[in-house]
């Protein structure tokens, strides 16, 4: 077994996460700091290194060149040879799968943990974190006989059973139905937030999850941190095309070229031969990096070229037309913007005659565009 550093064995009371993580056979090079009692929401596209990263914290793999650190406890050291094994890390993990014991009875399974380290208030303990996720009545049911929604609860209260200084959640609720994965959110930012706050690493591809839950968002892709920040930051000005995406924007990344007016300054943003105009946030220096963003519900569609008020204005070709309940998602390529979207009512879709492959005039007010260096 490696060396277990000095302090591995004490409690990191109100820890805070460290984790720097190196393997190129996977292609991750990730660093990231989680404060005592954060919640860490971790979103990507497939493939991104997510779960890598939550295998490296929990100890399930080894990185070439990295340390985890919580709170005081040195977790995995590369250069130092040290590399406790998971149940010796005080982290719990809830993942999509409950995976209960299926021989033991509910509070069996919540008893587990705290039994398995010697606690003789085992049963004492599970009963108390089954009343907590109001799932007193399953006690002494079997796993086989639950739901989803009410193997998941369970699954919280066994990861709470043994105090973890950390929880790691591995989409854990994107195996719930829509009508029960609510009430899941609610009953774990009661967790997350009691006294005092847990700290937690949140892996989804549910922004709803990032929302609810996390007090600061990262976004990951191809094995590195390529945009964070607190998560209304980060939704309501995305620098990353992933981070757009989720937050439902449109995202146009060129180098500013100017500002156009004192007070509430417009810039501009030159994305190739093409200028978007819009409200600066924040300080925007010409030949700097920037970015445009805008609302799909802010798009008017014309089939001829628009006038009247300054607008910019893109030449579309129709790619995608889909329902979101009621409002008329329209996906189209501009030369030099891929990927703009419009959001229209079906009556302005039918007034409009728009079809797959027809050519359209997306056009957004200055007004209505954020402006902002990235």
């Amino acid at each position: 077994m490696p060396p277990i550093a000095p302090d591995a064995t004490a409690k990191g009371i109100g820890a805070g996460l460290s984790v720097s993580a190196r393997i190129p056979a996977r292609d991750l090079d990730i660093h990231l700091e989680v404060a005592p009692g954060e919640v860490l929401a971790v979103l990507g596209p497939n493939g991104a290194g997510k779960s890598s990263l939550l295998q490296v914290i929990a100890g399930l793999i080894t990185p070439d060149t990295g340390h985890v650190r919580l709170g005081t406890r040195t977790l995995t050291d590369t250069a130092k040879a040290i590399a406790l094994p998971p149940h010796r890390r005080g982290i719990s993990l809830l993942a999509q799968d409950p995976l209960l014991f299926p021989h033991l009875t509910v509070r069996d399974n919540v008893a587990f943990g705290p039994r398995s380290r010697g606690n003789r208030a085992a049963r004492t303990i599970a009963d108390r974190w089954l009343k907590a996720v109001d799932a007193t009545e399953f006690a002494d049911r079997h796993p086989a006989t639950l739901s989803g929604g009410q193997a998941q609860r369970v699954a919280l209260a066994r990861a709470l059973a043994v105090d973890p200084d950390l929880l790691l959640l591995d989409e854990p609720m994107s195996a719930l139905d829509v009508d029960v994965a609510p009430a899941m959110r609610t009953l774990l930012r009661a967790v997350l937030r009691d006294d005092p706050p847990r700290c937690a690493v949140l892996v989804t591809h549910d922004i709803i999850d990032a929302i609810t839950l996390a007090d600061r968002l990262v976004i990951v892709e191809a094995g590195r941190v390529v945009e964070e920040g607190p998560v209304a930051e980060v939704m309501s000005h995305p620098r990353n095309p992933f981070a757009a995406r989720i937050a439902g924007l449109n995202l146009l990344r060129g180098t500013a070229s100017k500002q156009l007016t004192e007070g509430p300054t417009l810039g501009t943003v030159q994305v190739d031969d093409f200028a978007v105009d819009g409200c600066v946030i924040g300080e925007l220096r010409p030949e700097s990096p920037a970015a445009a963003v805008f609302s799909p519900a802010a798009v008017s569609v014309f089939r001829t070229t628009p006038g009247g008020s300054p607008r910019n204005v893109f030449t579309v070709d129709i790619t995608e037309i889909t329902d979101r309940g009621g409002i008329v998602r329209v996906r189209g390529d501009a030369p030099q913007a891929p990927g703009l979207c419009a959001d229209l009512t079906p009556a302005a879709v039918a007034q409009l005659q728009l079809t797959l492959g027809a050519q359209v005039y997306f056009a957004v007010k200055a007004t209505e565009v954020r402006v902002y260096a990235c």
